[in-house]
């Protein structure tokens, strides 16, 4: 969000949008050279999730602060923000390029600011807003090379800041760029030292109308070698509707992804996002969430003020519904322990989840269902487990009663159970478990083909593709493909798809916008592996437990 004018946004959505999604596509992924990164301190991703090194989850309840534009009352407004019960501030901030640059020793005193008033400080760069739309804008490299050029105001407060990038980089235009220039600025804070959480702003001025953050989240997060990177998504006019929220947020956290609100209003000038959604939403989720913004808003969205005036007593009707109503700020922030105190701790775990059991049994995959768990404050997610050998190994989430698990093997024994976790972090006991045995394996011909190519090669490694063909008359749906290396060669990333590898054996199950192959019609999965001295190619392929033609 631009304090100073409404974003000059356009929306197609209903069937545009649908066209608009299927026709993203897949991009070349690069091996990335660079320096050994030590692992994370302070604030760290765990399973999805945002953690402080206290152990305890942190959930944002924010408040944006524009001070690139009001630097004068950034010391009175983070107070008045902290009295108001968040636990955390986004800290507008200027590299330079559009508005007096934030110096470090500006930025320390911010971070100074924030620990003096115990919250969890967020800064952003906002010169990247709209890039390349927005003409006066500058790439996430620009945003990078600011960050390194202040390292000496944040290096140290691993615990208590968290880096966002750049603000909204990508407008409506040049947005298929996001995902590689997304990958080099983390790659660039990771080799100048950066240890903090890293925070990306979704393309489409935030708000991923292209679904290009959301088809692409998974191919960014395994590019950090750290894996302390938090997505964030801004929710504005194409936020309208619940179930678009809720959709939006749970692909997410279904695919162990974490995310937060990084900005969100009750009105826009393209359109009216559902602010009650939005707050529910995360809240049932244990989700973070930052409003904007505390004042001076212009450009015709000074309504998306909280204050009047910077004055904390006069409170405009957006403020009191963000601050004082239902699944706000009072009812749900908790201060972040690392200050050593807090709100109300939950530490009453959900009940165990019934007994899962299974249904649409395949060569490679199997649905399982269950009763819900129950809690004092409500369940969060659900945690499906694959049990063997005194052993447990996470396999799926769930914010549903149900799931499709994926990436099994054919004609083989399997024992599932589920465990229940709120948005506390406390985990039920787990359920019983539930047994199921895989179709038989490959040998009967299945309506598909499949080409494999080597697209470049060097020591150690190389890259392939995969292209998957639907001979037949029906569409493929939510497809397991198997095939098995034999060289030693390993997969460690792929994109199109997730692969699982056990020795030589891989299956591949597919991402969101690869799931349905039409008749007639292929789709493309990519990846990155490494290998010896010999590379051969895989003997056979099969899909759903079904042999298919070499093309």
């Amino acid at each position: 969000m631009k304090a100073l004018r409404a974003h000059p946004l356009v929306f197609v959505l209903g069937a545009t949008l649908a066209v608009l999604v299927s026709l993203i596509g897949l991009g070349q992924v690069a091996r990335a050279e660079g320096p050994v990164v030590p692992a994370a301190t302070g604030l760290t991703v765990q399973g999805g999730r945002l953690v402080e090194s206290t152990g305890s989850d942190l959930v944002l309840r924010g408040v944006n602060h524009p001070h690139a534009w009001y630097a004068g009352e950034t010391s009175e407004s983070l107070a008045a923000i902290k009295a108001e019960g968040a636990n955390s501030v986004r800290v507008v901030l200027s590299s330079g390029d559009q508005w007096a640059e934030t110096s470090a020793a500006e930025l320390s005193g911010i971070v100074a600011e924030c620990k003096a008033n115990r919250l969890i400080c967020v800064l952003e760069v906002h010169d990247t807003t709209g890039y390349p739309e927005a003409s006066a804008a500058v790439s996430l490299e620009r945003a990078a090379e600011y960050w390194l050029s202040v390292r000496s105001a944040v290096v140290g407060q691993e615990d208590y800041v968290v880096v966002n990038i750049g603000n909204e980089p990508y407008g409506n235009t040049g947005y298929a760029e996001w995902t590689r220039a997304t990958i080099d600025a983390v790659a660039t804070l990771r080799g100048g030292g950066f240890e903090h959480t890293l925070l990306v702003d979704a393309p489409n001025w935030g708000q991923d109308w292209s679904f290009t953050m959301r088809d692409t989240a998974r191919e960014v997060y395994d590019a950090d070698p750290t894996g302390n990177l938090v997505f964030s998504i801004h929710m504005y006019g194409v936020f309208s509707a619940e179930s678009t929220v809720r959709s939006y947020l749970t692909g997410f956290v279904d695919a162990g992804l974490p995310i937060l609100v990084g900005e969100f209003g009750h009105d826009h000038s393209d359109g009216n996002p559902d602010e009650d959604a939005i707050m529910s939403v995360t809240r049932e989720l244990g989700l973070g969430y930052i409003g904007w913004s505390w004042s001076g808003n212009s450009g015709g969205v000074e309504y998306l003020d909280m204050v009047n005036g910077f004055d904390p007593a006069s409170l405009t009707p957006w403020g009191e519904r963000f601050l004082n109503g239902p699944d706000g700020i009072g009812e749900t922030s908790e201060e972040a322990t690392i200050f050593g105190g807090g709100g109300p701790v939950d530490n009453e775990a959900p009940t165990a989840p019934g007994t899962p059991t299974a249904s649409d049994v395949t060569g490679g995959s199997v649905r399982l269902s269950w009763p819900a768990a129950s809690d004092n404050v409500g369940v969060a997610r659900y945690e499906i487990v694959r049990v063997g050998g005194g052993a447990e190994t996470q396999v799926a989430t769930s914010t549903g009663t149900s799931v499709t698990v994926t990436g099994l093997s054919a004609d083989t024994a399997y024992a599932f159970a589920v465990y229940a976790r709120d948005a506390a972090g406390n985990r039920s006991p787990r359920s019983a478990t539930v047994q199921v045995t895989t179709e038989g394996g490959a040998g009967t011909p299945a309506a598909c083909s499949v080409g494999y190519r080597v697209v470049g090669e060097w020591s150690g490694g190389f890259q392939g593709e995969i292209v998957i063909g639907n001979t037949g008359s029906s569409p493929i749906t939510d497809w397991t493909l198997a095939f098995s290396f034999a060289d030693g060669q390993r997969v460690t990333t792929m994109w199109g798809g997730t692969a699982a590898q056990n020795g030589g054996a891989v299956t591949v199950t597919p991402a969101s916008y690869t799931r349905v192959i039409a008749p007639g019609g292929s789709v493309t999965v990519g990846f990155i592996a490494d290998k010896g001295g010999s590379n051969a190619e895989p003997a056979e392929f099969t899909l759903g437990g079904g042999l298919c033609a070499l093309a």
